[in-house]
């Protein structure tokens, strides 16, 4: 079984969407180890905030098929086929890493993880020890050294537990 970190963003109806996205990856991936959400501005455009964390689970899918199962969870939830890549969105589910592989193709180790504050945070808040494939930094130091002047991130207070049991899912 391959560890695997997915990003998970929102920007309308986030804690709605964000809510829904863990539950679909419960229900597909099972155990999850979930990150503190964190907002921040938008990226490459202007639009409304995002909402913004790191999932860890175990999977036997390959990269490619679960980056297919990720992008039909994200349709399921209300993010068009086609979507242009800096607009505002429902939901995003990236697929930051996988084991220690690395993979120019499918972008993997993903290459938004040095440069954004919104998912190297939470990735080194879920998995501080873990190296990066790339640079053999472990991503505590990654997050240490990361010029956080550079992208405002707040932490946000939220018990996400009690909003997974009570969302329903759109099917």
């Amino acid at each position: 079984m391959a560890e695997v970190f997915i990003g998970i963003g929102s920007s309308i109806n986030r804690l709605e969407n964000i809510c829904a996205g863990i539950t679909a990856l419960r229900r597909v991936f099972g155990e999850l180890r979930i990150s503190p959400v964190y907002e921040s501005e938008a990226v490459g455009f202007a639009g409304g905030n995002f909402y913004n964390l790191v999932v860890g689970l175990h999977t036997a899918l390959s990269p490619q098929t679960l980056i297919a199962q990720l992008k039909a969870i994200e349709v399921q939830q209300g993010r068009p086929e086609k979507a242009i890549k800096f607009a505002p969105r429902t939901l995003d589910l990236d697929l930051l890493l996988y084991d220690k592989l690395i993979d120019k193709h499918i972008d993997l180790p993903r290459a938004e993880i040095t440069k954004n504050a919104f998912v190297l945070k939470p990735l080194a808040e879920l998995a501080p020890l873990l190296r990066d494939p790339v640079s053999g930094e472990t991503y505590q130091t990654l997050w240490a050294n990361y010029p956080k002047e550079k992208q405002k991130l707040w932490l946000l207070e939220l018990a996400l537990e009690p909003f997974l049991y009570t969302h329903t899912d759109r099917e």
